[in-house]
């Protein structure tokens, strides 16, 4: 679900907050927001398949820009620093490739599959902040990483194994790894962007900015938008608002260990909804590869534990 919230990696986010005796509420909230976030990629993939990917994500990014945008002057904000806007900019430019390629690949690809791939972004995250950051990747994430790409191949491998590999397979597959690349990448500045910025400034600025910064490909990629693709965009941006400050909510109130494993429930929402509007089935191979990829990111993003004490 490549649309601005992300899957939280300890190793990329603040200091854990304390501990909190009820976190009921907190994780039914993440669970809501997940939920709301899938229901919206089977919206937008409805949207995408009538209109075009790329039409679809900019009126998605602008719908959003004004649902949220006024709830965010509301509470009459002051504008953000030069600091600051700089990084609204860096974040909305990736996002915006991030979410367009994500989409495109939806249209080639069932719901559960695309969803099931993009939960490589997490492990690819952590080679990045190795990169950028300097942290250090311990052997469990190395570990971890190699379980992820296996379940890839698992599911890319049964593709090929049913003979369902055709060009709009690769083209979709290819096109989800672009989106998982930047998606990762999107984790580092989520990190600078969240210690200097609230929920409802990040994301007005984030749905504008990706919004405007899509709109300069109007000219090559613009089509016409289809009466019947204005439901499901309406749609999906009141579920995209919905899910961002339900998840955002949760995480203020509860530690990232507790709530990230909401997060996979984004594989049993995208089968579902895959389901439901577009009678896609899952496969075997897919479930296979998605259990990998989920006991990869498990691994990568368990707190370690403290050494033993030695006898002096």
């Amino acid at each position: 679900m490549f649309t601005g919230v992300t899957l939280p990696v300890p190793a990329l986010m603040a200091p854990a907050m304390p501990s909190q005796r009820h976190v009921l509420l907190p994780f039914a909230a993440a669970l809501a927001g997940v939920g709301f976030l899938s229901l919206m990629d089977a919206f937008m993939k409805e949207a995408a398949l009538l209109i075009g990917a790329y039409t679809a994500t900019v009126l998605r990014a602008f719908i959003g820009t004004v649902m949220i945008a006024p709830v965010w002057l509301s509470r009459g904000p002051a504008m953000p620093s030069r600091t600051v806007l700089k990084l609204h900019l860096e974040r909305g430019i990736v996002s915006a490739f991030m979410a367009l390629t994500f989409f495109y690949a939806i249209t080639l690809l069932p719901l559960a599959e695309a969803i099931a791939l993009s939960f490589i972004a997490p492990l690819i995250a952590l080679y990045l902040a190795r990169v950028l950051l300097g942290e250090t990747i311990s052997r469990a994430a190395i570990g971890a990483s190699l379980l992820g790409f296996a379940g890839t191949l698992v599911i890319v491998g049964g593709r090929i194994g049913e003979g369902a590999f055709d060009e709009d397979a690769v083209l979709g597959v290819v096109s989800l790894f672009v989106s998982a690349l930047l998606y990762a990448y999107n984790f580092i500045v989520i990190r600078k962007q969240a210690q200097v910025a609230g929920p409802l400034e990040i994301a007005t600025f984030h749905s504008g900015v990706g919004g405007m910064v899509l709109l300069s490909l109007a000219p090559f990629l613009w089509a016409p938008p289809a009466g019947e693709a204005l439901m499901p965009l309406l749609a999906a941006g009141a579920l995209t608002v919905a899910g961002s400050l339900s998840i955002a909510w949760a995480y203020a109130r509860a530690e990232a260990n507790v709530l990230v494993p909401t997060e996979y429930s984004g594989f049993v929402w995208a089968a579902l909804f895959g389901w439901l509007f577009f009678r896609e089935a899952v496969t075997v191979p897919t479930l296979a590869g998605t259990a990998l990829i989920v006991t990869g990111c498990w691994l990568a993003t368990r707190p370690a534990r403290p050494a033993p004490a030695t006898a002096s």
